[in-house]
């Protein structure tokens, strides 16, 4: 059953949500765990591993992004991998444990005859036995019902931050822009898979703002990445103070709480997180992570190091990803 299951919420107010970032952190932990629980394993977590495809030279102006053409930044334009290429990747990756494999692309929206290769990719990565994850920026319904045709099985479209915030770090494409291309994903077919960057400045409302746009969704997304921001110099938010630790694991389990049967995603800013933060934001319900020694153009934990920290939690990497909640097992 997906996650549009009736007993989950879709009418949280600001307020019942300040609520849950305000309560003791103990209280916060203990709530985020027991619902984690009744959907997930605890004691699992799904790999993924993200490529970028096609790297750098995009229009859009992101204040946080190392591949805009619109900073100096060390990364630099390059074409579109070779199907072939990708593919090769993604078997190495498969081989390294990873059971989901995201191909991203710095593009404002694919051209229609860019979506011929990215097919060709996805049903490859398909045929290796892996879940399917594409990120690509805005799409059109029609682009999206063709990616369902090849054997999508996600589409990754992040909101960012609040919409508040959301005009102080982007001014090439909307909010609803965004919203507009999550509907299309779902309307299409595809599990949504979308989340937020924390750590660019904003204040805790802002983080408020970001989960209560996702929890209302009128289905919850599937997948929700929580990224801290990794700073790249040239962009215009490198140099800021960096988000306190708790206070990403506060955002971990509060995204828990409001959509449970979602799977958390801790995604950028890794490498960047001592084991203790890590292992807060498992027991915060995070469920997922991205292997690999990068994460698009960023620095990724070393294999030897997360081995390290699951053998130390007792974790276990799940190579089925997205399982069924728990909760719904029995009923199907």
């Amino acid at each position: 059953m997906p996650a549009s299951s009736t007993d989950l919420r879709h009418d949280w107010a600001r307020t019942d949500i300040a609520g849950l970032f305000d309560l003791p952190f103990n209280d916060l932990m203990f709530r985020a765990q027991s619902l984690h629980r009744e959907y997930f394993d605890p004691n699992e977590v799904q790999m993924s591993t993200l490529l970028s495809i096609k790297t750098g030279g995009c229009p859009e102006d992101c204040g946080y992004c190392a591949q805009s053409a619109k900073f100096e930044t060390p990364v630099k334009a390059e074409k579109m991998m070779s199907v072939e290429a990708v593919l090769a990747e993604a078997k190495r990756a498969r081989d390294a444990g990873a059971s989901r494999y995201c191909m991203g692309a710095a593009w404002r929206n694919p051209k229609d005859k860019d979506l011929d290769a990215v097919c060709q990719m996805v049903e490859g990565v398909a045929a290796l036995g892996m879940e399917t994850c594409v990120t690509r920026g805005m799409l059109t319904d029609a682009q999206a019902r063709r990616l369902k045709e090849s054997g999508l099985d996600y589409y990754n479209h992040n909101i960012d931050t609040s919409p508040e915030f959301y005009g102080s770090v982007i001014s090439t494409r909307t909010y609803q822009d965004r919203l507009d291309t999550l509907a299309h994903v779902r309307e299409a077919g595809i599990n949504v898979c979308c989340g937020g960057i924390v750590g660019m400045g904003e204040a805790r409302s802002d983080r408020i703002g970001m989960l209560q746009t996702l929890a209302n969704l009128p289905v919850h997304p599937e997948s929700v990445p929580i990224n801290m921001l990794i700073q790249t110099q040239g962009t215009p938010v490198y140099g800021i103070d960096r988000l306190d630790s708790l206070e990403f694991v506060r955002t971990v389990a509060v995204a828990k709480i409001v959509m449970p049967a979602s799977v958390v995603r801790l995604s950028a800013g890794r490498e960047q997180m001592n084991d203790e933060t890590q292992a807060l934001c498992f027991l915060a319900g995070a469920g997922s992570i991205f292997i690999g020694p990068k994460l698009l153009t960023t620095k990724n934990p070393a294999k030897e190091r997360d081995d390290a920290l699951f053998a130390r939690l007792g974790v276990r990497a799940t190579r089925v990803a997205d399982k069924t909640p728990r909760r719904h097992q029995a009923a199907e």
